[in-house]
């Protein structure tokens, strides 16, 4: 038996806070009945979400990451209630599971978003104890002052508590045309906005070019990707002490034999 959020994010529906958000909105039911965070289940039950039964698939399918470089005018849902092009409808197949987005940008930022299929993965490179790095281009209007960027390096209130930049790097520019680079550890709803609006100035453009370990290379145009190796992917489940699905564990022991 296991706790029905991580039995789901384990088979790639979806990130494990993805899972307890949508168990808290009644939106999941296991044998018709709504589930609670922390229901146990062992795979034998009927589980649905808004009413859609799911299939369930082994866990142990091979994991898949892949980089997407997201343009301006795309949401990151599923179901966009306006009707608008979503960054799923945009992608290849998973081959097994579902795509899960690893972090979310707003339909007016650009730039990488990693998708995997693999929810528990999704979940490790998301949650704020691992502090995971996103690095952000940012254009601005208006003047910056040192003032301002110790403000905002130090931290602001926010109507969802306190935040900060790690880093701000000053990229250069003139005028409306000034850029900055910064970087921060978490991944709340329009946190880079909301940040340098709370010292009066506007962001004109917003793109995510790094995200942990990854950056967003030149060369992948937007609405284009890349997947990621499986040494790649290895590597990133050794170093953040997950353990590798049993298919692609033998997938490498394999490899690693016939050198």
């Amino acid at each position: 038996m296991e706790r029905i959020q991580k039995f789901l994010a384990h088979r790639g529906v979806a990130s494990r806070r993805q899972i307890d958000q949508m168990l808290q909105q009644g939106r999941i039911a296991v044998n018709g009945n709504p589930a609670k965070p922390g229901d146990q289940v062992n795979g034998q039950e009927k589980i649905s979400i808004d009413g859609k039964v799911l299939r369930i698939e082994r866990a142990d399918f091979k994991p898949r990451l892949l980089m997407y470089h997201k343009p301006v005018g795309e949401v990151c849902s599923r179901a966009d209630p306006e009707g608008r092009k979503d960054v799923f409808a945009q992608l290849p197949s998973p081959g097994r599971g579902r795509w899960v987005s690893i972090g979310r940008l707003d339909i007016n930022t650009s730039g990488l978003i990693l998708f995997t299929n693999q929810g528990e993965l999704a979940n490790r490179l998301m949650h704020p104890s691992f502090e995971v790095e996103r690095e952000y281009a940012v254009r601005v209007h208006g003047s910056v002052s040192m003032d301002m960027i110790n403000q905002l390096q130090k931290g602001v209130m926010l109507e969802d508590g306190l935040a900060r930049f790690d880093e701000i790097i000053d990229s250069g520019g003139e005028g409306t045309n000034h850029w900055y680079h910064v970087i921060l550890r978490e991944g709340r709803n329009r946190e880079v906005r909301r940040l340098w609006e709370s010292v009066g100035v506007e962001v004109s453009r917003l793109q995510r070019v790094r995200y942990d370990q990854f950056n967003l290379p030149k060369w992948l145009k937007p609405g284009k990707y890349r997947f990621f190796e499986d040494d790649v992917i290895a590597r990133l489940y050794q170093r953040l002490k997950l353990e590798l699905p049993q298919t692609q564990a033998k997938r490498q022991l394999t490899r690693r034999s016939r050198r």
